[in-house]
């Protein structure tokens, strides 16, 4: 017999094991805020093209795409870039589409293979960490060309204002800073360090330290770990597409809190609170919901519902599981010492096998409808899939795998609406059917039902909407002839700066008011990536050490680049170094002007050929590694070190709690001129007045003791002030210098932007010519140019 009572076995539920803990272990209540504490409403008027870049499951993507959808409303145009295999279900929403490369399965299989952030052996033999990273660098190349490249379907011509993002598409920044256009990153789980919880990717062992701490610590120590892996990867990504300098290694790990990047967590604050130790450039908004979709079940499905009690429903989704039989057998077992009906969806694992009473495997199902005809909800913790559970009242048993799964388990855990999770490795058909049992006890569905009510009060995704346009800054993108359109260029005359937008541009060049010669590309949003300085040793030493290690990477380049070379043409005789990267191959000059592959059997005249390009090929790396070494060498000695010791002669103040002056960003030799004289002008000044003003200070404070100590002080800032203000009489010009060779050198960038804008502009005069006047618009720029 099964039973299909909600009343539960006392004998089993009775051991314990799936009782829900009443609080999380980690989670630390008086770290967290009572209300939302979302900015102001902004009254937003620009129409924005916003790329939304995202990596991972279909359940990661989905709350992106109720996102864009939700932006579409405000006018913005949404383009989401991520893995190929969501085409579809993007564009079936009405979204615009950019394949970013990359493969979702593959991915969630290293995931449960590797929950932690250490690789297992077995994954390092078998070769799965460097296929990963070359994933990860054909996904960085995807990001950046979603900002700017025409839709590959529809042709549409896209350059982005302002970029959307989770923090595992790790090119959101670095595209951002090549565009100068805001990035405000969303996301799922925590990724801003707190004393509340900890990083969900950390496995926090029992320990006798302060919870707080240790939930802070976690954080810098995942972003760390995080760099150390992919650091390079991203690094040489910079440099050769982006034409970007390298992030320090100091810096990488921590740049979303130093840039001050703004954060929106989509999860209810009513099932975890902002935690107070958050700034206000992070915000919890809610979950993002859909509409429920149109859904009509299949008649096999309806049967099966309407024959008996709600099923409890189980399912993994994109999970990779290695032995699927396995697992569903755990689930069989349990669902019949339950005693309950069960829908077991078979996701990518493809879970089944025979026909068991009670169980309906299901295919793809919406989590909208489908939740709303269950009883309970297990399933591996993705907070899509969790909050759909939780948004309909339904008691939730997490069985997590890896990455947030953990976290969520125990916030449902915290909140009475589910047992404690049951991490997959440790997963019986015992501990599961005890889970199952507590999700059908009144405790539970009351917990469930009572989340549910605070959750339907809130509205995730229009509280994020609001987020986003609350940071944005509105003076810096309106066009100022167009106002509800985007500056995409600047136009100078005399000392006036007009901002236009694309389509205002391409009006104007039309009725011969301005030309492209006239036009500077408009930067709204700047980011500068510093290398921070806490004292003259350690900024020497890490210099030197960066130096060194460019040096050798150039010196060994003179030998290995060629080798390469040499292996690339004989793995690959039809591809040379005329590639623009390894990832992204261009036809053979021996290929005909129809495409038509070469003959199987190549002449001699071809190998001749050949043989010359393969050998030009290998001169011309050894060159470009020589060059680099002697740029490194040089760039080393008169700019990154003299810079280095200057900013860590600048900073000695901090070490006695002193405020440290902040230049403004160099960024050409005239910038690099003023910061060295106002840095020489303040450091001589106040060089010579610490003397006085720290010993009377310190006097103050500390009565007649701290005349000593004031006078030591003071004497130490007279050194490293003037000290700095002279060597930054040379070292900050120099930078100057080197920031406009970099420039003139990184104009490959710069032309494929202003390329990319201007053909924009000259399509969307073609296709929404009706939305500007000509006539106004043309006499509103002889005004203002006057």
């Amino acid at each position: 017999m099964h039973r299909f009572s909600k009343t539960p076995t006392p004998a089993i539920h009775g051991t314990g094991t799936g009782v829900p803990s009443q609080r999380a272990p980690t989670l630390q209540r008086g770290c967290l805020r009572s209300a939302p504490n979302l900015p102001p409403e902004v009254d937003w008027r620009v129409k924005l093209n916003i790329v939304i870049q995202v990596i991972g499951s279909r359940g990661d993507v989905q709350p992106f795409v109720a996102l864009g959808q939700e932006l579409q409303k405000h006018g913005h145009r949404i383009r989401l870039a991520t893995h190929d295999v969501f085409e579809d279900f993007v564009r079936s929403a009405g979204l615009e589409f950019y394949p970013t490369g990359g493969d979702p399965a593959e991915l969630m299989a290293y995931m449960v293979k590797n929950p932690g952030l250490i690789p297992n052996l077995t994954s390092v033999r078998a070769g799965e960490i460097q296929r990963k990273r070359v994933m990860i660098q054909e996904m960085l190349h995807g990001c950046w060309n979603s900002c700017l490249e025409p839709d590959q379907r529809t042709k549409d011509h896209f350059v982005a204002d302002a970029i959307i993002a989770n923090p595992p598409s790790f090119a959101h920044v670095h595209c951002a800073q090549a565009l100068s256009i805001p990035v405000h990153l969303i996301f799922t789980m925590p990724w801003s360090s707190t004393k509340a919880f900890p990083h969900p990717l950390a496995n926090l062992k029992n320990s006798s330290a302060d919870p707080k701490i240790l939930n802070y610590l976690t954080y810098g120590i995942v972003d760390f770990l995080t760099w150390q892996g992919l650091g390079d990867v991203v690094n040489q990504w910079r440099r050769q597409t982006l034409q970007l300098e390298p992030v320090p290694s100091t810096e990488g790990p921590f740049l979303l809190g130093t840039l001050l990047i703004p954060i929106t967590y989509c999860w209810s604050p009513s099932l975890i609170p902002k935690p107070t130790d958050w700034p206000a450039h992070i915000d919890v908004c809610g979950f993002f919901f859909r509409d429920t979709p149109s859904y009509l079940p299949s008649q096999e499905l309806q049967e099966y519902l309407d024959a008996g009690p709600p099923p409890i429903y189980i399912g993994f989704g994109s999970i990779v599981i290695d032995d699927p039989d396995g697992m569903t057998a755990i689930l069989h077992a349990a669902v019949k010492s339950a005693g309950v009906r069960a829908i077991i969806s078979r996701g990518w694992s493809k879970l089944g096998g025979g026909d068991v009473p009670h169980v309906f495997y299901l295919d793809e199902c919406p989590h909208e409808w489908l939740f709303q005809h269950v009883s309970a909800v297990v399933h591996h913790g993705g907070a899509g899939t969790t909050a759909c559970g939780l948004r309909f009242g339904k008691p939730t048993t997490i069985v997590p795998f890896f990455g947030d799964q953990l976290f969520w388990g125990n916030m449902v855990a915290a909140a009475g609406a589910g047992p404690k999770p049951i991490p997959h490795k440790t997963l019986t058909s015992r501990n599961l059917a005890k889970a199952i049992f507590y999700c059908l006890t009144d405790e539970a569905i009351m917990a469930a039902q009572t989340l549910s009510a605070k959750m339907n009060m809130e509205s995730g995704v229009k509280a994020a909407v609001r987020s986003f346009h609350a940071h944005l800054p509105l003076e810096t993108l309106q066009c100022d002839m167009v106002p509800d359109q985007t500056a995409s260029w600047d136009f100078e005359t005399g000392s006036k700066r007009i901002k236009l937008s694309k389509i205002a541009v391409s009006i104007l060049n039309e009725s011969g008011m301005l030309g492209q010669k006239d036009l500077r590309l408009h930067k709204p949003k700047p980011i500068f990536i510093d290398n921070r300085r806490w004292d003259p040793v350690t900024a020497v030493s890490s210099a030197s050490i960066a130096i060194a290690g460019e040096v050798v990477d150039g010196a060994v380049g003179i030998f290995t680049k060629p080798y390469e070379e040499y292996k690339r043409s004989q793995n690959n005789p039809r591809t040379s170094s005329e590639n623009q990267h390894p990832l992204i191959s261009t036809p053979h000059p021996s290929e005909s002007a129809s495409g038509a592959p070469p003959t199987a059997f190549p002449t001699p005249t071809s190998k001749k050929k050949n043989s010359k390009s393969t050998a030009s090929a290998m001169a011309t790396a050894s060159a470009t590694s020589l060059g680099r070494l002697a740029v490194s060498l040089s760039k080393g000695t008169l700019v990154s070190i003299p810079i280095a010791l200057t900013d860590g002669l600048r900073s000695i103040p901090q070490l006695y709690n002193h405020e440290v002056k902040v230049y403004e960003p160099i960024t050409d030799w005239k910038s690099g001129i003023v910061v060295a004289g106002k840095n020489f002008g303040r450091g001589m000044y106040e060089g010579v007045t610490d003397i006085f003003m720290q010993t009377y200070e310190r006097k103050k404070r500390e009565g007649t003791k701290g005349v000593a100590k004031g006078l030591g002080s003071g004497l130490v800032s007279l050194g490293a002030k003037t000290t700095a203000g002279v060597v930054g009489l040379v070292a900050y010009p120099a930078k100057g210098v080197s920031m406009s060779i970099r420039s003139a050198v990184r104009g490959g960038v710069g032309r494929r932007i202003e390329a990319a804008k201007w053909k924009e502009g000259l399509w969307l005069a073609g296709r929404k010519r009706g939305l500007v006047d000509p006539v106004l618009l043309v006499a509103e720029f002889e005004r203002r140019g006057s």
